[in-house]
């Protein structure tokens, strides 16, 4: 263990915003769910935008990946302080984010029936109706979200860090007092339903989007950023985003493919189990949000020292943070675990005894894989694409999601027709045993590769 204070002081310096970050944005995403939840026919109607989110979930976490492929070489970049290069790696990345959402737009508008029969049984007409009006004004979300996750994950990569603690706090308020008029009719707006969900939460994202882009180009100082530094090409460091920050973006992407996927079976499974995944999912993400923001952090450290060629720092940086990683996994298990009945309480679904007692009982299974995914996290989301080791981790991700998850859930879905609960684990059967996987792999010397170039033709 390291026991100098400076590092857990960067590290949660780096980190805690992140992790507040992450946990108002999941607020958002709560509230919504709480609200809509409340409306006439609340398991139909929260099956429907749970549905439609995880399609969101497939876009979000595909972008996600990609500006977090870039922190990677941002990473130990900004440990050589060369500025320069991170700004055409953000421009490159920029353009791959913006065509990426105009596409995934595209294909929403153009096809939204054919996208939603893939996660919605033909046999749930109500629920696919809901999802309808919801998903064809949600998708346009996608376009600001894009520029805003660019930006946040460029300042976030050289220790820029408040702007997204403070962009979450004024999207909570706006969004959930947004959703509060337009879902229900108040101080004189029409009651719009689920329609008002997704106008509050597009309206959301657009202030995101200004606020973010004012901040990046005109108060922060760290980087000299300007809107002509978007026009900036380098075909050297493009390379190395394809090579070592691409995989990143790839490896995500097909996670959330496989997530969507996973969605698609639940989905033809009946509204009760969409509702109760839908609830458990939500208390997923908050036991895994503080994790996750962590291992941010942990990418950034251990690609410093990695960039300024520190390797016994970077060595050190990744024992402690492997057990710093196993007591959060310990505790965010058994808070989840004690949280699971007030938790399912908060939803209007609840009322239906079925999807309270399936919600209850699959975070209990949750809780327990928990412990698992924050010690990979930390291995595979921080140390490991620090030091530029994202193809292993891309490897493995890939192994574990269509080798073993998909066909798990498959078969225990409609081979074997197993419980409910059985089909939930097999969801999440991955985060029963990868983190023995991350471990061993930490124990060899092949995970630190160094990515940086000490000189750069343009």
């Amino acid at each position: 263990m390291i026991r100098d204070r400076s590092f857990y002081h960067a590290l949660f310096r780096i980190s805690l915003p992140a992790a507040f970050q992450a946990l108002v944005s999941f607020l958002v995403v709560v509230a919504d769910d709480i609200m809509v939840s409340r409306l006439a026919d609340a398991t139909h109607v929260q099956a429907a935008v749970s549905q439609v989110n995880g399609i969101t979930a497939f876009y979000t976490t595909t972008l996600t990946g990609l500006v977090s492929g870039s922190s990677v070489l941002i990473a130990q970049y900004w440990g050589k302080k060369d500025l320069d290069a991170i700004q055409r790696i953000f421009a490159v990345v920029l353009r791959i984010c913006l065509i990426v959402a105009i596409v995934f737009v595209l294909a929403a508008r153009l096809a939204p029936n054919l996208i939603l029969s893939m996660v919605i049984g033909k046999d749930e007409p109500a629920v696919l109706a809901n999802a309808l009006q919801y998903f064809t004004i949600v998708c346009f979300t996608w376009l600001p979200f894009a520029v805003t996750t660019a930006l946040i994950g460029m300042l976030r990569a050289v220790e820029v860090v408040r702007i997204a603690l403070i962009v979450s706090i004024v999207s909570l308020l706006m969004n959930v007092s947004l959703n509060w008029a337009l879902i229900f009719g108040r101080i004189g707006f029409p009651a719009l339903g689920v329609r008002g969900a997704a106008i509050a939460t597009l309206i959301t994202r657009i202030f995101e989007m200004v606020i973010v882009w004012v901040y990046a180009f005109h108060r922060q100082k760290v980087l000299q950023l300007t809107p002509r530094a978007l026009l900036l090409s380098d075909r050297t460091l493009a390379k190395d985003y394809f090579r070592y920050g691409l995989p990143v973006g790839l490896t995500d992407m097909q996670w959330a493919l496989i997530g969507m996927l996973k969605a698609a079976i639940i989905g033809h499974m009946g509204a009760t189990f969409m509702a109760a995944n839908n609830i458990a999912s939500s208390m997923a993400n908050l036991g895994t949000l503080f994790t996750f923001a962590l291992a941010g952090g942990a990418c950034v450290m251990v690609g410093k020292a990695v960039g300024a060629g520190d390797i016994s720092l970077a060595k050190r940086y990744s024992n402690t943070i492997q057990l710093l990683f196993l007591g959060i996994g310990l505790i965010m298990s058994l808070i989840v675990f004690l949280l699971r009945t007030p938790f399912t309480r908060l939803y209007g679904s609840a009322n239906d005894p079925e999807v309270f007692s399936l919600s209850t009982t699959l975070i209990a299974v949750l809780a327990v894989t928990l412990i698992g995914t924050s010690y990979h996290a930390s291995c595979f989301v921080g140390i490991n694409r620090g030091a530029g080791d994202t193809r292993f981790v891309a490897i493995v991700d890939s192994i574990c999601g269509w080798l073993i998850v998909l066909p798990c859930t498959f078969l225990t879905a409609f081979v074997f027709k197993l419980s409910l609960p059985i089909v939930f684990l097999s969801t999440r059967i991955d985060q029963c045993f990868k983190w023995l996987i991350a471990f061993l792999r930490l124990r060899t010397n092949k995970w630190i590769q160094n990515v940086t170039r000490d000189e750069i033709s343009t």
